[in-house]
């Protein structure tokens, strides 16, 4: 691995840290509803929604109605998306004229932006209309996104109530994430994204003329003659996409305003667009790791659940580094000049280190954005940002759920500890008990289900090997993608495999269902568990969760459950073609 890279990943660690910190604790003060440097100005807008929908601030809201009112909000979000989605012939902002998106399509996308996953089988610029891409997948992008945050939060009050029927109210943390946090730093991020070259406007598409026309031949097939045709002009899209660029990217949610998202120059224009959009990326998630240290008076905690997910993150971002800046020995053998790395498929302004960190960050996170092809990268190149998503995504994964995802797997930490002492095993003063365990098996059993039993049907059957571009290892890959990157509500792809197809719009919208829902109400359930608990004072014998001996524990974990539920999977696509590849070397 080259300097550059090294110097590359610390730059962006510590510039991500810096502002988390900061941010970790203003969030803290919102949740726990002190006075901010925005509520003189936010504040009387908050009260305002709170009279106009008749939501009381102190209506404490036990585990299952949160869980239920949770629910109904995201799917009646998700109803509304399919609505816009199949009727937007008929609706306004549609200067390109584009018909009704197809029933699968709509229906794998609506979840998709619900759950917070944003996987895209289409081209947004050639299939969405404006209404469509801001009414409908920008507001869940808003929404979704304050869904994870607000049960995060209501799973912190788990731990720090004692005694308690209620866990919070789902409108009000809703309303205060959406409101003080994800609508403020969207405004900033979009206005420099704008100062960078991202595009914000309304124009249809532009008919713009080529500098030099290109001559283009089809060949002659089925009785149809070659045809020649001189190219004279290109049609460059347009569009309201800052404002969709910023949420997508600070909400974990992904979704590209164009076809190949932030690889699009309207997109992703310069190297400083580009840092400040992977830094957008993880920059919530690794607040809400000091968030939780403030709200359960204990900021040591917090960094220790932090130091967790960045010791994991950066080895493995180093190693995609590492792999990307590799070359591509069968192209050595050809003579092609190696020097730069594996330059195949990504951006030349920003190159195989630039586009290594982003495909290990947006993976580490629920994003799912790409700058570049990971089905152009390396096979072990391609396997870091795989793996990342199958852990579960709670390095540091999504906005509110990589931590309640990653707080699980501190239970489960304290729990092994626990049985290896003989002791009853408690976290920040609860005791985890049997029905503590059982929900904390299903969030984390669920996932691998999913993506496991989808991918063996796929492969298994003609409508999921059809759409492969590759046989053989990659195509397995590709199909192992996908499914975990939609049975972990990431939505990158792997490209190279047509899903857009009703058998894999259906299949991965029920994966994508299955895998934020599933894992929310046990999540919940959890919660409101914990907060009836009382306090147990700590003792000479209460396990330390501050402590390095912790955050070691934690890490094996969550690796040991990724590489027993994975990497005979991940022996059959990456593994065994990066023996292939480089067995020729």
């Amino acid at each position: 691995m080259s300097g550059y890279g090294v110097f590359q990943v610390v730059l962006y660690f510590a510039v991500l840290t810096a502002a988390a910190l900061p941010l970790g604790s203003f969030i803290a003060r919102v949740y726990q509803g002190e006075r901010t440097l925005l509520s003189p100005l936010l504040g009387p807008v908050e009260r305002l929604l709170y009279r106009a929908t008749g939501v009381r601030q102190d209506d404490d809201m036990g585990w299952k109605r949160y869980a239920f009112a949770a629910l109904l909000f995201n799917l009646l979000g998700a109803l509304a998306v399919y609505a816009l989605q199949r009727l937007q012939g008929v609706l306004p902002l549609n200067p390109q004229d584009l018909g009704a998106v197809s029933a699968d399509s709509a229906f794998n996308t609506a979840v998709s932006f619900a759950t917070n996953t944003n996987w895209q089988g289409y081209g947004g610029e050639s299939t969405m209309s404006y209404l469509t891409q801001m009414l409908g997948l920008g507001v869940q992008n808003f929404l979704s996104a304050a869904t994870g945050m607000a049960v995060l939060a209501a799973f912190i009050r788990g731990f720090v109530r004692k005694q308690a029927s209620g866990i919070g109210n789902l409108w009000v943390d809703l309303t205060r994430s959406t409101l003080y946090v994800l609508l403020p730093l969207s405004l900033v991020l979009a206005l420099a994204l704008v100062s960078q070259g991202v595009v914000q406007n309304f124009k249809g598409a532009v008919d713009v003329p080529l500098a030099q026309p290109v001559e283009v031949t089809t060949p002659a097939k089925d009785n149809v003659p070659e045809k020649k045709e001189v190219i004279k002009s290109q049609q460059l899209p347009q569009g309201p996409a800052a404002s969709q660029v910023a949420i997508k990217q600070l909400g974990t949610n992904g979704g590209g305003f164009f076809n190949v998202n932030s690889a699009h120059p309207y997109e992703n224009p310069t190297p400083l667009a580009n840092f400040l959009e992977v830094l957008a990326i993880l920059l919530i998630p690794a607040a809400l790791c000091f968030t939780f240290g403030r709200l359960v008076n204990d900021p040591r905690q917090g960094w220790a659940i932090y130091a967790a997910m960045s010791a994991i993150f950066l080895v493995l971002t180093f190693a995609a580094v590492g792999a990307e800046e590799t070359a591509n020995p069968r192209l050595t053998a050809l003579g092609v000049e190696a020097s730069p790395g594996n330059v195949e498929g990504k951006e030349v302004r920003f190159g195989p280190v630039n586009s290594a960190i982003w495909a290990a960050v947006t993976t580490s996170a629920s994003n799912g954005s790409v700058n570049a092809m990971h089905d152009s990268f390396t096979p072990l190149g391609g396997l870091v940002p795989m793996w990342l998503m199958q852990l579960g995504e709670v390095v540091y994964g999504g906005v509110g759920s990589g931590l309640y995802g990653m707080l699980v797997f501190a239970i489960i930490a304290v729990f092994i500890a626990g049985l290896m002492v003989g002791r009853t095993p408690e976290y920040l003063g609860k005791k985890i008990q049997a029905y503590e365990m059982k929900m904390a098996s299903l969030v984390i059993l669920i996932p691998p289900f999913v993506v496991l039993v989808g991918t063996a049907l796929a492969v298994a059957i003609e409508p999921g090997t059809s759409s492969m571009s590759n046989p053989g290892p990659h195509g397995f890959s590709q199909v192992l993608y996908a499914f975990s990157s939609a049975g972990n509500n990431n939505g990158s792809a792997f490209a190279g495999l047509s899903a857009n197809t009703p058998s894999y719009n259906t299949a991965l919208g029920v994966a994508m269902w299955l895998a934020r829902y599933w894992l929310i109400v046990p999540v919940l359930a959890i919660a409101g568990g914990l907060a009836a608990k009382k306090l147990v004072p700590a003792t000479s014998g209460t396990l330390p969760t501050h402590t390095p001996l912790f955050v070691g524990l934690l890490i094996g974990t969550v690796l040991l459950v990724g590489a027993l539920t994975f990497v005979p999977a991940l022996a059959l696509g990456p593994i065994v073609e990066h023996l292939i590849l480089f067995a020729a070397k």
